[in-house]
This record gives structure tokens, C-alpha cells and sequence, in this order.
């Protein structure tokens, strides 16, 4: 298995940053790493999500979990590989909470395939978390 995690604190409340999420087809207004984004029907699970990055060929992602104001969960797979991120909201005050993305990959290679794979997809984490929670402060 292959892991990565990455949080970042914010005064967003949870309410607005799962706003941002449910919203699916803008995205991309956040996360400079999508061209285009899909989703097939409500923001819950079972949904199919088909994001391309720039440049590149369409991922498919399906919602695994879903709990408003915490978490979701999105799954790819490719090559026996599952690639599994959690997107959490844990309160730490009040007016404080911490947003956290988590990464797994496991599955058939995953040793070999989760440290060439999962640094490329988790990269850009850093700069989509930062723009993700500036605008959910607005």
C-alpha cells in the first residue's frame, strides 16, 4: 500500500467547504489541475465522477461515501490498482477546522506502482487546498 496524507486549518466552516465539494462541475474554479468535470447526478454515493486534467485523458471517479458537513470519499481504479482519496473535515474549535485529503492506493503492485502514481495525482494538494479554503472563507 501506497499512502499519503496532507491538512491544512482553516476559520471555512464545514458547511461551506462541503458547498465547494458538492459542486461538483465547478471545481475546476479551485483546482487548477481540471479541464473538464462531470458528474452523474447528485453529489452522493453510487455518483460517477469523469474529471480530465489538462492535457490528458479523463479519469473516472465514483463516490464511495458521503457524509455532508464531513467527508467524502472518491475511488478510481486502473490496472488492479485502487486509488481510494478521502477528503475530510475534522473540528478542532468552534471556529477552526482542519481539511484533510488522504490518499491509498492498494492493489495488485501497489509497493511498486503507489510511489510513481501517488506523488503525480497528489502534487498540486498543497495549492488546490489553499485556493479550495480562501474561497470557501468568502
Amino acid at each position: 500500500m501506497w499512502e499519503y496524507e496532507h491538512g491544512i486549518e482553516t476559520t471555512a466552516t464545514p458547511e461551506a467547504i462541503w458547498r465547494l465539494w458538492a459542486d461538483v462541475e465547478n471545481w475546476g474554479t479551485w483546482n487548477a489541475e481540471i479541464e473538464k468535470i462531470e458528474i452523474s447526478g447528485p453529489f452522493e454515493v453510487g455518483a460517477r465522477i469523469t474529471m480530465t486534467p489538462p492535457g490528458d485523458d479523463p479519469v473516472e471517479l465514483r463516490v464511495a461515501e458521503a457524509v455532508e458537513n464531513e467527508l467524502f470519499v472518491d475511488e478510481a481504479r486502473f490496472d488492479g490498482l485502487l486509488l481510494r482519496t478521502v477528503h475530510r473535515i475534522d473540528r478542532l474549535a468552534p471556529d477552526r477546522v482542519r481539511v484533510v485529503y488522504r490518499m491509498e492506493i492498494t492493489g495488485t503492485g501497489a509497493d511498486e506502482a503507489g510511489p510513481q502514481i501517488g506523488p503525480a495525482v497528489t502534487a498540486d494538494w498543497p495549492d488546490t487546498m489553499a485556493a479550495l479554503v480562501e474561497l470557501a472563507r468568502r
